[in-house]
């Protein structure tokens, strides 16, 4: 054989070849990157449905629960105020015993705390200053005000 003539004869089956390795390879590889990203988005989703499921199942379980008559009627009265027909409704407020519990309503209507039992000393209660200090007039207008803004010093 001849040089040329093995040459032309290797030429002739490395083209087909290469092409046919080529095309194997892009056909492989692309459907294979796509599957890859959709096993994933697929696992992605499946997770998301299977949160979704135990929120129902949560929610199926507590609408068993609060579908009972006795829950109904329990909830219309907590947090509605309602009630059955023929009953009435009452409320007891605070009353005017002068007994205030040291969580209800206004805190004006709360009872005065002594300096001593607020942790302040006898010396920074207003009385205790009036008292020490007493200019007249203007002076002690401004005196005052100063007292009274004392985040400006």
């Amino acid at each position: 054989m001849t040089p040329a003539r093995a040459r032309d004869r290797h030429s002739r089956w490395l083209y087909p070849l290469s092409v046919a390795t080529a095309v194997a390879l892009l056909v492989s590889w692309f459907p294979l990157g796509t599957l890859l990203r959709q096993r994933a988005a697929l696992a992605a989703v499946s997770s998301q449905i299977a949160a979704v499921e135990r929120q129902r199942a949560a929610l199926a379980t507590q609408r068993r629960v609060n579908s009972s008559t006795t829950q109904v009627l329990l909830r219309a009265r907590e947090q509605y105020q309602l009630v059955e027909p023929g009953q009435s409704l009452v409320q007891v407020l605070p009353g005017a015993s002068g007994v205030v519990s040291a969580g209800s309503g206004d805190p004006g209507n709360q009872p005065l705390v002594a300096p001593a039992l607020a942790g302040v000393s006898a010396a920074d209660t207003p009385r205790a200053r009036g008292a020490s200090q007493s200019p007249g007039g203007w002076r002690g207008f401004v005196d005052r005000l100063a007292r009274t803004l004392e985040f400006w010093r």
